[in-house]
């Protein structure tokens, strides 16, 4: 499978190009400073070029299965359009190019996910805490349902840097959310590659923690 990677110089990015390349995946990393991108491989192309470059975003998903988005909202205190019309224009060259899914990392308390979440929590990490990258994931979550190409939104609880264990729950049913909801990096880039392989989730937006 090739794979588009939109947010590959982020923690979450890194590891999932690691895993992929592991597993015989051929990948395209997108990234603002190409230096950022340590992994050398043959599989492995690193594309250095801004979020609001169209033709080069057309260009590094042409050819491609897939595209996925690890990329970050940012600031705790201020909205990041840069990202949120990065968004668009990813999904604007998708339609261009015929790649027809994207998977998209979220974060729980993204949307309707609010909800699993008990109280006081929920105030605490969605209306305080998160409130501003929640607001941008909100966003694009909402654009990526509504833009017509296939999808599927992880919604990961908080990231870690503990090692791959495999073992994690994840499920697009509500959910009345009890305890820590703490999830690795590379449990979560391990069901992002499962999804684009096997497509369970097409369409849902999925929660995960540990």
């Amino acid at each position: 499978m090739e794979i588009t990677l939109f947010g590959a110089s982020g923690k979450t990015g890194q590891i999932l190009i690691q895993q992929a390349l592991e597993l015989g995946h051929k990948v395209k990393a997108y990234v603002r400073r190409k230096e950022a991108i340590q992994t050398t491989h043959n599989n492995l192309k690193v594309i250095e070029a801004q979020l609001s470059d169209k033709e080069a975003i057309k260009q590094a998903i042409s050819g491609s299965d897939l595209c996925i988005s690890t990329l970050g909202c940012g600031s705790l205190r201020k909205r990041n359009p840069e990202v949120c019309k990065g968004i668009e224009n990813i999904v604007e060259a998708m339609k261009s190019e015929g790649v027809s899914k994207i998977i998209y990392m979220s974060s729980l308390g993204a949307n309707e996910s609010k909800v699993y979440m008990p109280q006081p929590i929920r105030f605490i990490v969605c209306d305080l805490v998160l409130r501003v990258p929640l607001a941008d994931h909100n966003q694009n979550e909402t654009f990526i349902r509504n833009s017509g190409i296939k999808y599927t939104l992880v919604r990961p609880g908080g990231l870690t840097d503990v090692p791959l264990t495999g073992v994690y729950k994840a499920s697009d049913e509500a959910i009345n959310i009890k305890g820590k909801t703490q999830i690795s990096r590379a449990n979560v880039a391990h069901f992002i590659l499962k999804e684009a392989e096997e497509n369970n989730y097409e369409n849902k937006a999925v929660w995960m923690f540990e």
